[in-house]
């Protein structure tokens, strides 16, 4: 009887040492498996805090560009409307049409009044020398809203992207 308990006794400890060993196996599959989920849960964060920062880049490169086209789209105008102011007030005021500062600001603003010249008949004082020209207010009207709907073009290319 002594044998048998002894037999019993060895083969229940065999079997909690088996048991153990493969719990053991177990853990180690586990930690394994936990590990890879690990490394694959790093890469995945990296990746994404890598596609936030392209985003940003990408952002703040439109964004230069974005500043860079509208600057010189009011750079433009602002030079055409300050010829035109120029012209309208030299025609206002009855400037020497011979003096060379008013043939020089008349000849580089006639390409931007031309689509508008004969729009109206400008009315002229008794001496025909003082001249409201009325077409010349008309173009700084149109460029200042040309002006503006080229911007809100730029801007909704630029920030509406889908």
């Amino acid at each position: 009887m002594v044998k048998i308990l002894r037999v019993r006794i060895k083969a229940i400890s065999f079997s909690t040492n088996k048991k153990f060993n493969g719990k053991k196996m177990n853990d180690n599959q586990r930690d394994e498996n936990n590990l890879e989920r690990r490394q694959d849960l790093r890469q995945d964060e990296e990746t994404f805090r890598l596609r936030q920062e392209e985003d940003r880049l990408g952002k703040a490169q439109r964004s230069g560009i974005y500043y860079w086209i509208v600057n010189t789209i009011y750079w433009l105008v602002g030079i055409i409307e300050i010829l035109l102011m120029l012209r309208f007030v030299l025609r206002l005021s009855g400037a020497n049409t011979q003096n060379e500062f008013a043939r020089f600001i008349n000849n580089l603003s006639a390409p931007f009044i031309a689509p508008f010249s004969t729009l109206f008949i400008s009315p002229t004082s008794n001496s025909g020398g003082n001249i409201f020209d009325l077409n010349i207010i008309i173009a700084i009207i149109a460029y200042a809203i040309l002006s503006y709907l080229l911007i809100s073009l730029v801007r909704f290319i630029f920030y509406n992207r889908v």
